[in-house]
């Protein structure tokens, strides 16, 4: 009975829910247009992506064609490019079948006789006949290994040189054995050779005009001796080119033997160059371009005063002479240039800075510093003569560098110059070196 009625109440459900009619729910106008924008902004940024894909991947596929093309182009203008010029070696050394071709051991024993000299001047026991042996004759030095050289015969002594210089030079050896050395130990005062000292400074031994003359005879060598036989000499073309040097150069035909060759390995052109590097670097390391050592310009280009011009100047010589190896003289005529024009400049800034400083010590009134100051100056000036400019000129011609001494010398010399003139004289340098020393 029970599970009859159960039946009967689960069909009248059924049929009850079957009867009902489903109701619509109405959606408002403002939902389905939010909906709407919803699914327009995302298709719209879809395609936006997608664009900016496509742009980006067609710029980069542009960008590394241009540069691969570029590269191309690049590659084929070096491909089709010849280039002559040698690469100089880090150091100045060249080698021939295992053996250096490099030596100037004259320009060496020069450079230490000048030392000696230089100290020679100081040394009241020496008298005339030994200085000028020692400068002419290259004999009476302490070293003993200083033979068969000589300084004089290099003084002065290029083409170009003035006749007039070599006996003023040595007309310096016959002032300190006749002026200052009888009186080497006496007061100093105008017009009276002898010993000045500044007041808890400097002491220096001067003739009458106040010239210390060791200070002028070594400056003075610093045109006459090292400059003239590097710029007029061992780097002209005159001498460099002479004769058959470029045929014989360029066939190989060796004329010198280095140290530890067994024959002739050196062309002419070569020695002639390493000569004249010989001059500036004879007494440093000829692996650096650090130069220093002795008493004359290497000692002055170690100062920096034209800074990067120690640089400037061995890799200059570095390269010229590569370029002799390789048998390009063009090249190795713009370094010799580059080398002349940047070696005055040592020469121009040292004359003008010693005036000026004269000058400045004068002011103050240490004329022992004032007067050691123009000494140098003195020799820098009658250096100026064998400077070069650009323009392949010196700085001053002979007769312009005399007339300068004759203004430093006139009265009773140093005694009688004022700072007013000597920076007056030192502006009309930096003129023409086209350098400040002020």
């Amino acid at each position: 009975m029970k599970k009859l009625i159960t039946k009967f109440l689960i069909a009248g459900l059924l049929f009850s829910a079957c009867e009902k009619e489903t109701e619509l729910v109405e959606i408002p106008d403002s939902v389905i247009q939010s909906i709407a924008d919803q699914a327009a902004t995302k298709a719209a940024n879809a395609a936006a992506t997608a664009a900016a894909s496509a742009v980006a991947s067609t710029v980069d596929e542009a960008a590394e064609t241009a540069v691969n093309n570029a590269f191309q182009e690049q590659a084929e203008a070096n491909a089709n490019q010849v280039n002559d010029d040698p690469l100089p070696p880090s150091e100045y050394e060249f080698t021939r079948n295992g053996v250096s071709t490099v030596y100037y051991t004259g320009q060496t024993t020069r450079l230490k006789m000048a030392g000696e000299l230089h100290a020679a001047f100081s040394d009241p026991t020496r008298t005339e006949a030994d200085i000028l042996a020692m400068f002419n004759d290259g004999i009476g030095f302490s070293d003993t290994s200083l033979t068969g050289k000589n300084v004089g015969g290099k003084t002065g002594a290029s083409s170009y040189a003035s006749t007039t210089v070599k006996p003023q030079i040595q007309a310096f050896i016959t002032r300190v054995v006749n002026d200052v050395f009888p009186n080497y130990n006496n007061d100093a005062s105008k017009g009276v050779a002898g010993k000045l000292t500044d007041p808890g400074g400097r002491t220096v031994h001067i003739d009458a005009k106040g010239f210390e003359m060791n200070q002028i005879f070594t400056k003075s060598l610093m045109g006459a001796l090292v400059t003239d036989q590097i710029i007029n000499g061992y780097l002209w073309r005159g001498k460099l080119d002479a004769g058959t040097n470029i045929a014989n150069n360029d066939n190989g035909v060796y004329e010198y033997t280095s140290p530890g060759a067994s024959a002739a390995n050196v062309t002419k052109m070569e020695h002639y160059w390493d000569e004249g590097f010989g001059y500036l670097y004879g007494e440093s390391d000829q692996y650096s371009e650090n130069v220093s050592g002795g008493v004359l310009v290497a000692k002055y280009l170690a100062k920096n005063d034209i800074p990067g011009d120690d640089k400037v100047i061995y890799d200059a010589f570095k390269l010229g002479r590569a370029s002799i190896v390789a048998k390009d003289y063009e090249l190795k005529d713009k370094q010799a240039k580059i080398i002349k024009v940047a070696l005055s400049k040592v020469i121009g800034y040292r004359a003008a800075y010693y005036l000026r400083s004269g000058g400045s010590k004068i002011d103050s009134g240490t004329m022992a510093d004032a007067f050691h100051a123009l000494s140098e100056g003195y020799g820098f000036v009658l250096s100026l003569q064998f400077t070069m400019n650009e323009d392949g000129d010196p700085y001053f011609i002979n007769a312009e560098v005399n007339k300068m001494l004759e203004d430093l010398e006139k009265g009773d010399g140093f005694w009688d110059r004022t700072s007013a003139e000597l920076n007056a004289m030192a502006d009309q340098i930096d003129a023409a070196s086209g350098l400040s020393t002020k």
